[in-house]
């Protein structure tokens, strides 16, 4: 129909009842258009709201919204925890990588797809910013596109690139896009960080999240060498690396020199940092994260977390018993990648207890814990107590080599589990 330029809540009225609607992922959530699309609630009905992990408000999820959207995340942050364990929202377990097949298949049509760009060149372009993930696919199966173009959105290179006359509806926003607040790691984080940055070789290809284990391994890996990145997303303690010529990306197989990733969230300093840098992709997921793709390059060492690990290596790290906490998300394509890597390394990594002193190494998973990552995937396990290899040990060789590393207080216990569960030990 061509591009419109026009208000949200003008846009909006492209959606209809019974549409299936995407929402732009992470920090590229268009928040005006969510609200706006909200704000129709009374006149919608059966809207079926596709996303993985969003930001700002969900007010969509609220309960006077129930009649009106039908929300299936496939992957749960705290904007929508709440309503997701209390069945007004639905979670769609699925590998990150695998969910733009499944939507180019059109197994799930999408009606209309809801982002945020950058300003479009002179030639028209605009991106996807700071999140192609699954969105690429989304765009490219959607028959109606609504856009918010925001200056604040860096322009970021890549496969997240649609032309301005590929939009149906254009609305002019000026907001600082989502920040995520960097907090300093913990005393415990940084004891888990230095077990972590001690398993990585030099010119390793690194994955790895956000959060206080993640900058605490990258603050511990300043006298490394040509270090590369290949990661389903990245936050700000990359840059000080690059800045120091710690990671270089020449031992690379694909894209040498080159930050890969499929989405990044973080501080401005991280979107600046990203905008128009030569260095930096933000590619499609199904290729980020397909293990066939992150084998090739060398000693790939996969940094992940979980809620729980069991004394047998399975890792629960989506869910809380029945309670559903985030998603399946990359976890599992980037532990196999990893292990199929010349060199590489899958690195599970928790603190060994919760802030209330429970233990996150436990004899049984809780009743209802859904397991992300086989205790056939599992080769390392990191607490701020050491390192567990688990491949190749038998299940009692596994029960001691975690134990080791629980906290001292748990120990006991889990000994006395473990000759119950063996009948010796």
């Amino acid at each position: 129909m061509g591009t419109q330029y026009t208000t949200a809540a003008n846009a909006v009225q492209l959606i209809q009842s019974g549409h299936a609607v995407f929402i732009h992922s992470a920090a590229a959530t268009p928040k005006e258009l969510v609200q706006a699309m909200t704000n129709r609630s009374h006149e919608l009905r059966n809207v079926k709201i596709l996303s993985i992990h969003t930001e700002w408000e969900a007010a969509y999820t609220r309960p006077e919204h129930v009649q009106a959207f039908d929300v299936n995340a496939f992957f749960v942050g705290s904007n929508i925890r709440q309503a997701v364990n209390e069945g007004r929202a639905n979670y769609v377990p699925m590998f990150l990588s695998e969910i733009p097949k499944y939507f180019r298949s059109g197994l799930q049509p999408i009606d209309v797809a809801m982002i945020s760009v950058s300003p479009p060149d002179k030639n028209g372009y605009c991106t996807l910013g700071v999140s192609c993930d699954v969105s690429k696919s989304a765009i490219d199966m959607a028959r109606i596109i609504i856009a918010e173009v925001n200056p604040n959105m860096p322009r970021v290179l890549g496969d997240g690139v649609i032309h301005i006359n590929d939009i149906d509806a254009l609305v002019t926003v000026n907001y600082p896009i989502y920040e995520q607040q960097i907090t300093p790691p913990s005393d415990t984080e940084l004891q888990i960080g230095h077990h972590v940055a001690s398993l990585i070789d030099d010119g390793a290809t690194l994955q790895m999240g956000i959060g206080g284990i993640p900058n605490a391994v990258l603050q511990c890996l300043t006298t490394h060498k040509d270090l590369g990145i290949h990661t389903e997303m990245f936050s700000d303690g990359i840059i000080s690396l690059v800045e120091k010529g710690v990671i270089t990306g020449k031992h690379k197989t694909i894209h040498p020199g080159i930050l890969v990733s499929s989405f990044a969230i973080g501080s401005r300093r991280l979107y600046d940092f990203m905008d128009n840098n030569l260095i930096v992709r933000m590619l499609d997921v199904e290729y980020v994260n397909n293990p066939t793709t992150i084998r090739k390059n060398p000693k790939v060492t996969a940094i992940n977390s979980a809620i729980e690990i069991d004394i047998f290596g399975q890792v629960c790290a989506d869910s809380i018993g029945l309670k559903q906490y985030s998603g399946v998300g990359g976890q599992m394509d980037f532990m196999r990648g990893a292990a199929l890597s010349t060199g590489g390394k899958p690195i599970i990594a928790i603190p060994s207890a919760t802030h209330k002193g429970i233990s996150r190494i436990v004899s049984q998973l809780k009743p209802g814990a859904s397991v992300v990552t086989t205790r056939a995937h599992v080769h390392y396990v990191v607490t701020e107590y050491g390192v567990a290899y688990l491949q190749g040990k038998n299940l009692k060789e596994r029960a001691r080599a975690l134990i080791a590393i629980a906290h001292p207080d748990h120990r006991e216990q889990l000994e006395k589990d473990a000759y119950h569960i063996f009948k010796a030990y």
